[in-house]
């Protein structure tokens, strides 16, 4: 019985040190903090967000499309644009996470999601 304890937990040693503890892809995620009340000049972005597809200011755009969309929208490049991200019907978390990847890749944008409905 000694001799078998002393196997599970040489296996347990072996396992824990040759495994990975990274993450391989994360998203950052921030909460709402207090607002400093400074308006800004440009109008927001709204994205709807669907399980079938997505639109940008009501109009039905492909997902590969979507960053040369925003950046037609983007004419300041000193202020961020507000995109308002609204998810309609039974949105999945990964098409939510794929989506804010790919938003996060362009630079210059103030994210918001809104909560579902």
């Amino acid at each position: 019985m000694t001799s078998l304890i002393d196997v599970i937990f040489l296996l347990l040693l072996f396992f824990m040190l040759s495994s990975t503890f990274s993450r391989f892809a994360e998203v950052e995620l921030a909460a709402a903090g207090a607002g400093t009340g400074a308006a800004s000049n440009l109008r927001p972005v709204f994205l709807r967000l669907a399980p079938d597809g997505l639109s940008l200011n009501g109009t039905p755009h492909e997902f590969t499309a979507l960053p040369k969309a925003l950046r037609q929208h983007q004419t300041d490049t000193e202020t961020d644009l507000p995109v308002i991200i609204a998810l309609q019907g039974e949105v999945t978390a990964q098409r939510l996470t794929d989506l804010l990847v790919a938003i996060r890749a362009l630079p210059g944008l103030e994210l918001t999601v809104l909560e579902a409905s």
